[in-house]
């Protein structure tokens, strides 16, 4: 599922001609490109879908969304790590822990085993 989770703009450059900041969801720290709100200014809280501000937001409105997001565990969804996540819902070993249990610091399969 793709959510559109509010944030806190830390920072603003332009890179090759595009607006784009670092925003914080409540402790997560990304990317965001910010062309769809060009006088966005540090500080602003915005409304973030797959990688773009797409709107801004009250503060109020924007932590007391991302305090039921942390409540939801979708923040953890969102953010956190996909493998992990799917694993755990499949029932499985967190593949991270299992390769390091094991040793293997590459991600290609073993061979001949």
């Amino acid at each position: 599922m793709c959510l559109a989770v509010p944030g806190r703009i830390l920072s603003l450059q332009e890179r090759n001609g595009t607006l784009m900041s670092i925003v914080d969801f409540g402790g997560v720290q990304k990317d965001v490109c910010l062309q769809y709100i060009p006088d966005a200014v540090v500080g602003d809280y915005v409304v973030v879908h797959v990688g773009f501000a797409i709107q801004r937001l009250d503060e109020e409105s924007a932590l007391r969304t991302l305090a039921e997001f942390e409540h939801l565990g979708v923040l953890k969804e969102e953010f956190g790590n996909g493998f992990a996540i799917a694993a755990a819902q499949a029932g499985l070993a967190n593949p991270e822990t299992a390769q390091e249990s094991t040793g293997q610091e590459s991600d290609e399969p073993e061979v001949g085993s």
